[in-house]
């Protein structure tokens, strides 16, 4: 008998990209990524709630976001579309993570609607389908749905599993929102860094694309950033921001730095995951 069901709490949890590399652009638009993505357990949760009227329903809703256009609502609604389910479901979200922090919270939310419900819905669906499902709400979704620390291409749904080393992370959130869109569009933005093979890379390899413009966009990025990497030479800024990190062996050391945080900067730290939680879940 499963250990999930419709009392349990569902987690969501957050990612960092240990690098992330703009490798080109499609005619479309969408840009060429190569990424390692890595889980750590800090989290969102959910709850669900039956319901027989085959409605979905948010009943924590995020100011500002409109319902029909929460991923969650549109994952459950596009699994209900895909697999013919009939059944409903209000859903209840505890945010924990920032929005617009490079920790991919949302769609880490729409992706562990999509685990729970079709579990809890028993749709049938296998992870494959959920990943194409989640493709269609966001680039960063479908990982989540597959579970597994990994290196990523494409638009972010190609993907070679990694192992990776146990590692304590301190992260910094500066308080500001980077919308995606607006650094994906910058002018500036590099976007021909050279592709390699997911079997060249090697922890602790790589840069992300995206810090230059986003630090030049948001000076508290790279104020954070600075501070950082006079302690933690490597320290870098996960997805378009705006939160930055290290990555430590020891968590003592972690805890050593973030002692030292000055005044006005926000930070916590966070382990590493070996897989996402939901990683086995059917």
């Amino acid at each position: 008998m499963s250990e999930w069901t419709w009392d349990s709490t569902w987690p969501a949890p957050a990612k960092l990209n240990l690098f992330l590399h703009v490798v080109g652009r499609r005619a479309d638009g969408y840009h060429l990524l190569q990424t390692v993505f890595r889980f750590i357990d800090r989290a969102d949760t959910l709850r669900f709630t039956p319901r027989d009227d085959g409605q979905i329903v948010l009943a924590t809703p995020i100011p500002g976001v409109p319902t029909d256009s929460d991923l969650t609502v549109r994952a459950a609604r596009l699994l209900q579309d895909a697999s013919g389910c009939r059944q409903g479901a209000t859903i209840h979200l505890d945010k924990q993570l920032p929005m617009g922090g490079g920790l991919g919270g949302g769609s880490s939310d729409a992706a562990t609607v999509l685990l729970a419900l079709n579990h809890l819905w028993q749709t049938g669906l296998q992870r494959p389908a959920l990943e194409k499902i989640g493709l269609g709400l966001g680039a960063d979704v479908p990982v989540f749905v597959h579970g597994q620390n990994t290196f990523a291409e494409g638009v972010g749904e190609a993907f070679t599993d990694v192992d990776l080393p146990a590692e304590s992370y301190l992260i910094l959130h500066p308080a500001v929102h980077v919308p995606t869109a607006a650094i994906f569009g910058a002018t500036g933005l590099k976007r021909d860094t050279t592709a390699m093979r997911p079997t060249e890379w090697r922890h602790g390899q790589g840069h992300n694309d995206l810090e230059a413009v986003a630090c030049a966009k948001f000076p508290e990025i790279a104020e954070h950033l600075s501070w950082l990497r006079d302690r933690a030479p490597l320290a870098m800024m996960t997805g378009s921001g705006a939160c930055v990190f290290a990555g430590f062996p020891h968590r003592s050391a972690a805890e050593s730095v973030l002692a030292s945080l000055p005044p006005g900067m926000r930070g916590w730290i966070a382990d590493g995951l070996s897989e996402h939680p939901l990683a086995k879940i059917r």
